[in-house]
């Protein structure tokens, strides 16, 4: 009798360690690429961030189930320095490693960079923030963010049927095409509406010196300046004006988001408004639960960027409990299927890879953002 209880209790432990075995995750893998160094490292690593919380809150409620297994979702994130000559580097490296999808690349140069290589392999990919149209010129790619023209037309509605400016000078930066992209729709709009461009003044990625445009623009009779551009360069841009001692509201693009976080005074950007799709400071209950949590993890607060690398890891899950597979060609087909309740709006895909929601707007108030009402 001794004898059969123990065999019997052996037999337990091997069949409760081939059931533990069985219901183990398998991993799905998020190839994430993004500049975690350089000028824009802002961005990568706020999207790094953002899309850790959503994974850290995935498999604490269980992962994702298709059929009868269960994937656990992993990020291995490299760093592309926001470089077009990294971007497919860091590319090679994620699909190396096993990645199943693509999240990236963050900015739109480097996404675009990698945008031949995604195709050729087929893999899905969906960048979190790439703006530029040619982001998702490929059946394969989606995007989570508006798009350059979007928020350029946007903003050019906004200004005349909302704020009623009628004369604006532009600042952008003619080797970008995130920006280049921006303005161009902006002002294809702004003059369509009976507006007038009375300035367009260009520079170029690593310019810190604007005096001279700021100088141009003095001269006209601009009522606001828009400059669609990153916050790096509204910080050099609106320090400048200010030591100028030129009054004039600004507008930027959703590249201004950070911009608190790099002026040397809060009050240089004052009243600002820029597109963009998210808020911390929003009183809802998904974002404040998000706040908390990023709050926790890294001790910031998120910008829209972390909200876009959080709805784009909803988003993979989303396109997987769809599709009920892990195959790209699955995962790319269900993606017009899902609607993702997100952060950054509720969005539903169409076949261009484009998200349909709203762009919105946010101020700076009192030194911290705030959704324009």
């Amino acid at each position: 009798m001794k004898k059969f209880v123990k065999l019997a209790s052996v037999a337990c432990v091997a069949a409760m360690t081939v059931s533990a075995t069985t219901m183990a995750a398998e991993e799905f893998w998020i190839g994430g690429i993004g500049p975690l160094t350089g000028a824009v490292a802002s961005y990568g690593i706020s999207v790094k961030q953002g899309a850790e919380i959503a994974v850290k809150e995935i498999h604490e409620a269980g992962d994702v189930t298709i059929g009868d297994t269960t994937y656990e979702i992993k990020l291995d994130y490299q760093d592309d320095q926001g470089s077009e000559d990294i971007a497919p580097q860091a590319y090679n490296t994620v699909m190396d490693n096993g990645a199943n999808v693509i999240m990236g690349a963050v900015t739109s140069g480097p996404c675009i960079a990698i945008t031949s290589d995604t195709y050729a392999d087929g893999i899905l990919q969906i960048t979190p923030s790439g703006s530029a149209e040619d982001c998702i010129a490929n059946d394969n790619a989606f995007r989570i963010c508006f798009s350059d023209p979007e928020q350029g037309v946007a903003m050019a509605d906004y200004l005349i049927d909302t704020v009623g400016i009628s004369k604006v000078a532009v600042i952008y930066n003619t080797a970008d095409d995130y920006s280049s992209g921006i303005k161009e729709a902006f002002e294809a709009e702004f003059t369509e509406k009976g507006g007038e461009v009375v300035a367009s003044e260009a520079f170029q990625t690593g310019d810190q010196e604007f005096n001279t445009q700021l100088t141009t623009i003095q001269g006209t009779d601009a009522e606001a300046i828009y400059v669609p551009a990153y916050y790096q360069d509204a910080t050099y841009i609106t320090k400048q004006a200010a030591d100028q001692g030129m009054e004039l509201p600004f507008f930027g693009s959703d590249g201004w988001d950070g911009v608190l976080g790099t002026v040397t005074d809060p009050a240089l950007v004052e009243g600002c408004i820029f597109t963009s799709p998210f808020c911390a400071s929003v009183d809802e209950e998904k974002t404040v639960a998000f706040v908390e949590a990023y709050q926790e993890a890294y001790d910031a607060i998120p910008d829209q960027f972390a909200a876009d690398g959080y709805d784009c890891v909803y988003t993979f899950k989303a396109a997987m409990e769809q599709a009920q597979s892990i195959e790209s060609e699955d995962l790319i087909a269900a993606m017009t299927e899902i609607t993702v309740d997100g952060l950054t709006g509720t969005m539903t895909f169409d076949a261009s890879g484009a998200p349909i929601k709203d762009v919105l707007f946010v101020t700076v108030k009192d030194g911290a953002y705030t959704f324009v009402e």
